[in-house]
């Protein structure tokens, strides 16, 4: 490759230069980043330089690296924490803005494979902090503030139900700031899925506590300690009846009376500190 601005040449020589639309690693990247889900291959889609950086970090495996022509200052910064055997690409910048859409393109994106887990490995983990259960949350924000909260608080990882927006949305990876990455989720697919997740946990013995913004048990007097899971509903609707159902006891984050209710994520993030303070 014909050396373009002060980078070794030795580092720009690893960058493979793509011009058309239908290479498969570019269709790959744009199909994971359109459906924000996995690819066949089970890698979704990640892009800009700080969660590249948080991927590398966290030691997950890259498929493939790509660099926007105008941004070839990424590459002096990433391709050296990046291992020779993955792929790196060169996309001019219109391939790479019609692939990856946004306002103020950062220049980078990847291809990248985050480990899949089951529930059996979230009730192991179970006595480190509580399961999170998310029943129709379609915020990105606030599912990638949880996640965040989940991380920072001890939790043994998340659960997200049917109608939850997808953890691979470039808007949730965001928000997330690596926590994704590092953090146990598993996805319930069926509609009836949180059901039985539900009845699968109270049979191993978790005790199941929903979050009210009225009612129930004040929330520094719930007993969060030993093996819980907590279940956050959607940002309107609150749990389905047949969830509630299924509770051993609601917990109310007490506030002042003219704010209806809080925010998702922020309600979750309050739960998780009280249930770490608690086992501390």
């Amino acid at each position: 490759m014909k050396k373009t601005h002060n980078s070794p040449a030795s580092t720009l020589d690893r960058l493979r230069r793509i011009e058309g639309r239908h290479n498969p690693l570019v269709k790959e990247l744009r199909q994971a980043v359109a459906r924000a889900e996995r690819t066949e291959e089970g890698d979704c889609a990640i892009d800009g330089p700080r969660i590249v950086e948080e991927a590398i970090r966290s030691g997950l495996r890259f498929r493939a690296v790509f660099f926007r022509e105008s941004a070839l200052d990424r590459v002096d910064r990433l391709l050296p924490q990046i291992g020779g055997h993955v792929e790196t690409l060169l996309l001019p910048d219109k391939l790479f803005d019609s692939v990856v859409p946004s306002e103020s393109p950062q220049g980078v994106a990847a291809l990248v494979r985050v480990k899949e887990f089951s529930l059996d490995d979230l009730i192991e983990r179970v006595q480190v902090g509580p399961i999170v259960v998310l029943a129709g949350l379609q915020d990105p924000g606030n599912l990638g503030t949880i996640f965040r909260s989940a991380e920072a608080f001890g939790s043994a990882g998340l659960v997200l139900g049917e109608g939850t927006v997808s953890p691979f949305n470039s808007k949730v990876v965001r928000a997330a700031a690596g926590s994704l990455f590092r953090l146990p989720f598993v996805i319930a697919k069926s509609a009836g899925g949180l059901e039985e997740i539900s009845s699968q946990l109270t049979k191993r013995e978790v005790r199941l506590f929903a979050t009210s913004s009225h009612k129930g048990t004040v929330l520094d007097r719930a007993n969060l300690k030993g093996s819980v899971a907590i279940f956050i509903g959607s940002e309107g609707a609150g749990l389905p009846r047949a969830l509630l159902g299924k509770m051993d006891e609601t917990v109310a984050i007490p506030h002042a009376p003219q704010v209806e209710s809080l925010n998702a994520g922020v309600a979750s993030s309050i739960v998780l500190y009280e249930a770490a303070r608690q086992r501390k």
